[in-house]
């Protein structure tokens, strides 16, 4: 006769799975909850304290780790015969699954009770099973108790060892993962000296940035909620002009915003009474790039919106909230994705806190670029003070230049942006760009730039169509040069300290 060990905190499914065992010729040894729960529902099993001679110890904590039990899991075809004059029986299937470890992680669980639910045996079963997948059928995953007991091949076997070593390699990370944040939490001077993440794959996606390249979208630690109204699902770059849409959102969580991204570019960004007037705002910005564009609102979308909305092609609208009747008009459009953000936009800068980049030198880790703008600490280089109107404007610009390719430059007034440009390699250039796309509309307008200004040439174009104010990093050998013509033609200048680079 066969012999499965049993051994499972979820249950769903077990008895019927126990019951296929038994019918197959197996007999059914188990231990502690589990053997009590069979017993209960009228399967035979032996309770493995039987088996070694030795009731649970220390609460339970010690059960399954026992030779008589390793060995017979461990045995390869020769040494089981060796066994049998030590009263050693072989295994020849386990099913193990573990303590829901991770349904405690970045939750209020105290320590003692994430130490509790960190599963020894069970983690110690699968390892030892799946190491002897020669011999041995390991299972662990609900999903594979469907299989033909009758019919089990290598290939099989080696399928399901390799499920095994996955399942203890993420409950092995999950672990460290959050004892690594819980002992480290005061300790935000450096990085960690190991940098791990582990990703599951949620689904294939058609292609990535090109027809020719494969891509699939993987889950984290931590994951966005939000739901498909309408339309297809995300492409690959839909993800990330999405994203790039949605950090901009974020920003100005709190009054109603509109961004339009292309390419994770902004092309507009607005600000308004209403959310219809900031999305008038910022589809004025650009209205030529916002075709085929992906839309981020702060508020909750109406109807009179959607109308505009669907006057136009765009890929995707996302936004907190949507009217009965908004949805309806949206659906007009067959393929217009249109996606319902169920994460607050107040929360959302915390789902990503580090950035990593692979590269031929190695993988770079850096810390997310959160740093807030406080209009208190600006520094007034110039002779020249800015109005409360002309603050709120460089506040603006400066946190949607954040959010360009340096070299970036935004153009702001009335807290819309007019003109944009980022990843240029000369700043001048970046500059000139943007003021040709603003036209006549420069007249009092600020410019705000995510890097200092390291020659006067920036303030001589800008002046000479009439910006009225720069907001920018500072710190450049330049800037006496800088601010002295700045006040030489009476503009305002305001230098911050912080740097927005992005590459």
């Amino acid at each position: 006769m066969k012999r499965a060990y049993i051994s499972v905190f979820d249950k769903t499914n077990i008895v019927e799975f126990t019951k296929k065992l038994t019918a197959a010729g197996y007999e059914i040894v188990s231990t502690g909850g589990t053997y009590d729960y069979l017993i209960k529902n009228s399967i035979k099993a032996i309770e493995s304290t039987d088996i070694t001679g030795f009731r649970e110890l220390i609460g339970g904590k010690v059960k399954s780790l026992h030779p008589k039990i390793f060995a017979g899991i461990l045995a390869d075809l020769k040494e089981r015969e060796e066994l049998v004059k030590d009263d050693i029986r072989a295994f020849d299937l386990i099913c193990v699954n573990l303590y829901p470890f991770s349904d405690y992680k970045r939750k209020d669980a105290d320590i003692e009770t994430l130490v509790k639910n960190i599963d020894i045996g069970g983690v110690a079963l699968l390892r030892a099973g799946a190491k002897n997948y020669e011999n041995i059928t390991v299972i662990t995953d609900i999903q594979d108790y469907d299989i033909d007991l009758n019919n089990i091949s290598l290939e099989l076997r080696q399928d399901l060892a390799l499920k095994a070593f996955q399942t203890t390699s993420k409950y092995d990370f999950e672990i460290w993962n959050e004892f690594n944040a819980r002992f480290n939490e005061i300790k935000t001077d450096t990085l960690p000296e190991n940098e791990t993440f582990y990703l599951n794959k949620i689904k294939d996606l058609r292609y990535g940035e090109n027809p020719h390249q494969k891509a699939a979208l993987y889950s984290y630690e931590n994951q966005l909620k939000y739901e498909f109204l309408n339309g297809k699902e995300f492409s690959y770059n839909n993800i990330l002009d999405a994203t790039a849409a949605l950090n901009i959102a974020a920003e100005f969580y709190d009054v109603n915003a509109a961004v339009i991204i292309k390419h994770t570019n902004p092309c507009g960004v607005a600000l308004g009474k209403t959310l219809k007037e900031a999305w008038e705002k910022a589809l004025d910005c650009d209205p030529l790039s916002a075709f085929g564009g992906i839309v981020a609102f702060t508020g909750k979308v109406d109807l009179e919106i959607a109308k505009l909305l669907t006057a136009m092609f765009l890929e995707v609208v996302i936004a907190p909230d949507y009217t009965d009747e908004a949805i309806e008009e949206l659906k007009k459009k067959k393929n217009l994705r249109v996606v319902k953000l169920i994460t607050p936009l107040l929360e959302y800068p915390n789902f990503v806190q580090k950035e990593v980049k692979l590269t031929p030198f190695g993988a770079l880790v850096q810390e997310k670029d959160i740093k807030e703008l406080d209009p208190e600490t600006f520094k007034t280089v110039t002779k020249e003070k800015p109005t409360q109107e002309m603050i709120e404007d460089m506040v603006f610009a400066f946190k949607v230049a954040k959010h360009l390719k340096s070299n970036a430059i935004v153009i702001a007034k009335d807290l819309r942006t007019i003109g944009l440009c980022g990843g240029q390699t000369s700043r001048v250039g970046a500059v000139e760009i943007a003021l040709k796309r603003v036209c006549d509309s420069a007249k009092d307008a600020v410019i705000a730039s995510d890097g200092f200004f390291p020659a006067v040439d920036n303030i001589e174009v800008a002046a000479q169509e009439r910006i009225a104010g720069i907001i920018q990093p500072g710190g450049s050998i330049k800037d006496p040069e800088v601010i002295k013509l700045a006040d030489k033609l009476n503009m305002v200048m305001i230098t911050t300290g912080i740097r927005h680079f992005r590459h």
